[in-house]
């Protein structure tokens, strides 16, 4: 009845944005995404009759409001999936990151992705990571990607047979270094995709984005480092352009945010390093490179007035120990 787990937050390289759904937070299109480590979360979960109603607690603050609904909704999915008597009995969940959360890291991916792992086996479900993805996703769909880990497409469709994580091979994890850039600008990620389909770039953005799926799994296939990350790079400007021309105008992106974009092209222009940058929604920013260059261009980052560091690629959820219970 108890069980914790740890999950990495993603990068997303294709991104989704907006939902057809918004109880199953089914997205439109596939999406792709990296896991990066060692950033992770560590959630417990215990389904126990001494508790008198549900709690859910996330680095020492206990949720309420709509924090508190999504989490429930994964509570209530993993229940309406098994048949084990206990899962009637309210539940304590309580998660700790180990990275700042809403500043465009993906801490929702990671969050709810150790959720649903540690349902799964607290609720007693005997789930692929597959299926335990569509558990994690309607607390958030990239929280299905990082259910599978590493570099992994989140497929669109209509319920829980199609809409579900699947691992992509590929060879580039093993030279894939990420220097993040935190630029600390608060967010709010839903915000952006309650109303993506508003934005006059929605349906352009939609035309191309099933071709840049294609290309993508093709690069990844092919082990090129350029391709994939170039590819990023742009559909992180497409994925900006969209939620910029959205009814409230969203712009997340900052002073230093620029100036690391400026200072990444430089590099790579005029001395030929393979780098590349990417966001998800909010300020921070992956710069993508390779393990020899990596020290490099953390100095450069640095340099654009930010904190950084250096992370490298990682797997997926995982169930941890009893030793490692948070309570």
């Amino acid at each position: 009845m108890k069980a914790t787990a740890m999950a990495h937050p993603i990068q997303g390289l294709v991104k989704y944005h907006g939902m057809r759904d918004d109880i199953e937070r089914l997205p439109y299109h596939d999406s792709i995404s990296v896991c990066t480590a060692p950033s992770h979360t560590r959630t417990t979960v215990e389904f126990s009759m001494d508790y008198d109603e549900d709690v859910f607690v996330v680095d020492g603050e206990e949720l309420e409001g709509r924090a508190y609904e999504r989490v429930e909704a994964v509570v209530e999915k993993a229940r309406s999936l098994s048949d084990a008597a206990h899962t009637v009995y309210p539940v304590r969940l309580e998660s700790e990151n180990s990275f700042p959360s809403n500043v465009g890291l993906g801490s929702s991916s990671s969050g709810f992705a150790a959720a649903a792992m540690a349902l799964a086996e607290a609720a007693e479900l005997d789930c692929s990571r597959q299926e335990i993805s569509t558990i994690a996703r309607v607390g958030s769909a990239s929280a299905s990607r990082a259910v599978t880990g590493a570099f992994s497409q989140l497929h669109t469709g209509l319920n829980d047979a199609d809409c579900r994580s699947r691992r992509l091979q590929t060879d580039l994890h093993e030279d894939l270094r990420i220097v993040v850039g935190l630029v600390p600008y608060h967010k709010e990620t839903e915000d952006a995709h309650d109303e993506a389909a508003d934005s006059h770039m929605f349906q352009a953005r939609n035309a191309h984005i099933h071709e840049q799926i294609a290309e993508m799994r093709d690069a990844l296939r092919e082990n090129d480092f350029d391709r994939t990350f170039e590819l990023a790079e742009h559909d992180s400007l497409s994925l900006a352009a969209t939620t910029m021309t959205g009814p409230s105008g969203w712009v997340y992106w900052q002073p230093a945010t620029l100036a690391i974009f400026n200072r990444v092209r430089e590099l790579r222009e005029e001395e030929g390093i393979p780098c590349y940058f990417s966001t998800d929604t909010g300020a921070s920013v992956y710069v993508n490179t390779t393990e020899e260059y990596a020290d490099r261009v953390e100095e450069e980052v640095a340099d654009c007035g930010v904190s950084t560091t250096i992370w490298s690629v990682g797997g997926p959820a995982k169930l941890l120990e009893e030793d490692d219970h948070l309570f």
